[in-house]
């Protein structure tokens, strides 16, 4: 194993995927509690929350892991690192605020958005460093 492997990227990733998995699974009991059967996607307030809040979280899930990995590869991996934790445990917060109801998904919602700009940023940061550097021979 290589030393400058990204572990602490990985691991988050991976958390993040079983984090994903048990929102599914969060989804499915509802489903059955309620007893409704796939493909229906709607039912009861209750589940309908439940559903949108796994749905709303899975749309996200993309732009998390670009901003994770392109903050993790080109500005600082504990940092991403760190900041893929705190989102992980505001979108389980988002979540938990939906199921209960629509707008107590209000405050996991825009500090997850908070989350993401700032990996985001520190990637762009991270990016222009190293075009600065590698094709204007600029060291900031």
């Amino acid at each position: 194993m290589d030393s400058d492997s990204p572990f602490l990227l990985a691991a988050v990733s991976l958390l993040s995927a079983l984090h994903m998995g048990y929102l599914a699974r969060r989804v499915g009991l509802s489903r059955m509690a309620h007893k409704i059967l796939p493909p229906a996607v709607t039912g009861p307030p209750e589940f309908e929350r439940t559903f949108r809040a796994h749905q709303n979280c899975v749309e996200f899930y993309p732009v998390f892991l670009v901003a994770l990995w392109t903050c993790g590869m080109f500005f600082s991996e504990v940092a991403a690192a760190a900041g893929g934790l705190v989102y992980i445990v505001i979108r389980q917060m988002y979540f938990n605020g939906y199921v209960k109801g629509t707008k107590k998904r209000l405050p996991g919602f825009f500090l997850s958005l908070a989350v993401l700009g700032v990996l985001s940023l520190l990637g762009v940061i991270g990016i222009v460093h190293g075009i600065l550097h590698k094709y204007f021979y600029i060291t900031i």
